[in-house]
């Protein structure tokens, strides 16, 4: 019989192929930290301290990988990349403790890093609603107030054609209505924040009033106190706080926010985006939002963030962060993918927007087996199935649970 080689990615599943063979309750607690693998990369370390972390995962039986240089002290800071079991950081998270140069305050980076990124996010209160994440997907519908929009401008501009479409996405299983009165297409031209909120407010106010979750898609923090005041719980700021009034307005409505990855702006994003590490700059990026956000007083349980995809992003860009967006759970917050439609699928099935659901399906799915929790869409029904059998398998329950 050939060898299986099996994927352990946390401790409840090392645990559970332990018990699966019979291991006591005991060996398992001491065994499962060392099923459990990871690579964690730390920017910019000085050589001193690289070479500490280095000593110190060698005598636990770990190992951290330095650049050339930092060996002779010939640069003047490395990247590191730092290898080994759960039990090697923990133990290396102790000791670095009582280090200089440094090193207790990375201490408490790695715990939290790894803490986030091994459990699921708290729930999230949105109006009367509590997101439960971990057990499935949420559905955030799209619903475009505006005439210029990548995929429905112009077919729900007025607001009665508008609150049908919300419903109809309600019906079919949304949980959000994501209101846009504003396209952020490339090279949209801005609206003023008067014709936003005449696009908007009468729509959220309908939708509202009838018992929906709403969400209001704006960069501008005038706009979204009203569309709070009408009924919104949730403000979708694509710019990460751009407005310097926004995060003020985010802690006094304590509406649920959601924290966006933009390059430049809709007008200029698209033009020459460029990274040097695609995920390394967007979790910097919103974790420094996420630093504002506390500052000004929004409490972190009502934040979610969403890395951008087609915001600032080439096809490969976009790609990376799909097959990578497991990395943003060091951040702690529930992940928001929206790909629905996004040029990126486009170019690679040579596809216009009207024939790119398959595609979106795909990425949905793999968005969803690499951490997400709330998907953005426009064709909820179909989707909504995606997501249930991708969900099916991604937090499927342990053999001998009751479905």
């Amino acid at each position: 019989m050939i060898p299986q080689i099996i994927t352990i990615d946390n401790l409840e599943q090392a645990a559970a192929e332990l018990l699966a063979i019979g291991v006591d309750p005991a060996g398992v607690r001491l065994m499962a930290p060392k099923a459990v693998a990871r690579v964690v990369k730390v920017a910019n370390i000085r050589p001193v301290a690289a070479n500490i972390i280095k000593q110190e995962m060698l005598s636990f039986g770990g190992e951290t990988a330095t650049s050339y240089g930092s060996i002779n002290h010939s640069v003047p800071a490395t990247d590191i990349l730092i290898i080994g079991q759960e039990r090697h950081f923990s133990l290396l998270i102790e000791k670095l403790k009582a280090h200089q140069f440094g090193l207790p305050q990375l201490a408490e980076q790695l715990f939290l890093a790894l803490k986030n990124y091994n459990q699921v996010p708290a729930p999230l209160k949105i109006k009367n609603q509590e997101f439960v994440f971990g057990e499935r997907t949420y559905i955030m519908g799209v619903v475009n107030v505006t005439p210029d929009s990548f995929s429905d401008g112009g077919d729900f501009l007025s607001p009665p054609a508008a609150v049908a479409r919300a419903q109809e996405l309600i019906a079919a299983g949304a949980d959000i209505i994501d209101i846009g009165g504003e396209s952020t297409r490339p090279g949209a031209a801005p609206v003023s924040a008067e014709e936003e909120k005449k696009r908007v407010l009468p729509v959220i106010e309908k939708l509202a009033a009838a018992g929906a979750i709403v969400s209001i898609d704006t960069s501008k923090a005038i706009v979204a106190e009203a569309a709070v005041k009408a009924g919104a719980g949730m403000i979708n700021d694509i710019t990460g706080l751009s407005d310097p009034a926004m995060a003020a307005v985010m802690a006094k409505t304590k509406a649920a926010v959601c924290l966006m990855h933009i390059e430049g702006t809709p007008q200029t994003m698209q033009v020459a985006p460029a990274y040097s590490d695609v995920m390394a700059e967007i979790i910097d990026y919103l974790d420094a939002r996420l630093a504002i956000a506390g500052k000004a007083g929004i409490l972190l349980d009502k934040i979610i963030v969403d890395p951008g995809f087609g915001f600032g992003k080439t096809v490969n860009h976009n790609l990376t962060i799909l097959s990578r967006l497991s990395e943003l759970k060091v951040l702690g917050r529930p992940i928001l993918a929206g790909t629905s439609r996004k040029a990126f699928i486009g170019t690679v099935l040579d596809l216009p927007v009207t024939e790119r659901l398959e595609g979106t399906i795909a990425t949905v799915a793999l968005s969803i087996a690499n951490g997400a929790d709330i998907v953005r869409v426009h064709d909820v029904k179909e989707i909504k199935r995606a997501a249930k059998m991708a969900d099916a398998i991604v937090r499927r329950k342990k053999d001998g649970e009751k479905s």
